[in-house]
């Protein structure tokens, strides 16, 4: 069984190749390194990581995964339904801090050594290989005290690794990434959790992505 402290050689691997992508940037696509994993994915997940942020209290985030943290840039922010404008995620969220890991990129490479609040994960972990899944899932829950969010994507990227390969490792239908959140949920009773499960099917209008969601809570608010 692999761990943080001894993952598989693919995972080893993979943050080689993925070190490589944030330094040089993603040349079949010709993203410029600074546009290579920026923190994109995050934004249009703000309203439902609030939510849980709200009704938890929540004062302290970890953003396992980051990117290169831009998200968090200070930037006008318009959320649909509101009529004032917020001068970033870190204020519309209303928290006290939040604290950027990612692996692959060297300023956020520093495992975290304390617990937060709330820890979520957007476009992280169909990114990690199939041996190290539940040990990287576990982690988030260890990491967190109140909630879980995340989201996977169940279909191939865009983007390909500098070796070729598509940058979505492990695609997975969605009952088999339950199966492992489940069991990690299990083992850390009283936090809530979220995850949101795509999958990209074929319409008449073209390709389309259903969204699967998997939470252990019900409130009418969500």
């Amino acid at each position: 069984m692999y761990t943080q402290e001894n993952p598989s050689a693919r995972y080893k691997e993979l943050l080689s190749q993925y070190k490589q992508l944030h330094i040089e940037g993603e040349k079949s696509l010709g993203l410029a390194p600074e546009n290579t994993f920026p923190g994109q994915s995050l934004p249009p997940h703000a309203p439902s990581i609030k939510r849980l942020i709200d009704a938890t209290g929540a004062r302290t985030i970890l953003d396992y995964g980051s990117g290169k943290g831009k998200q968090y840039q200070p930037r006008p922010l318009n959320i649909e339904g509101e009529d004032r404008q917020y001068t970033g995620i870190q204020e519309y969220w209303g928290v006290d801090s939040i604290t950027c890991y990612d692996p692959c990129y060297e300023p956020y490479s520093q495992l975290p050594t304390d617990k937060f609040d709330g820890v979520i994960s957007t476009d992280v972990l169909e990114h990690c290989p199939e041996d190290d899944v539940e040990w990287i899932i576990d982690g988030l829950f260890s990491f967190s005290k109140l909630f879980v969010f995340g989201n996977i994507a169940c279909y191939p990227a865009k983007k390909h690794l500098p070796n070729g390969e598509n940058a979505h490792c492990t695609i997975k239908p969605g009952e088999w990434w339950i199966s492992y959140l489940q069991k990690s949920a299990n083992k850390y009773p009283g936090r809530l959790f979220e995850f949101l499960l795509d999958v990209k099917i074929d319409t008449e209008n073209g390709p389309a992505i259903q969204r699967q969601r998997i939470a252990n809570f019900e409130n009418s608010k969500f």
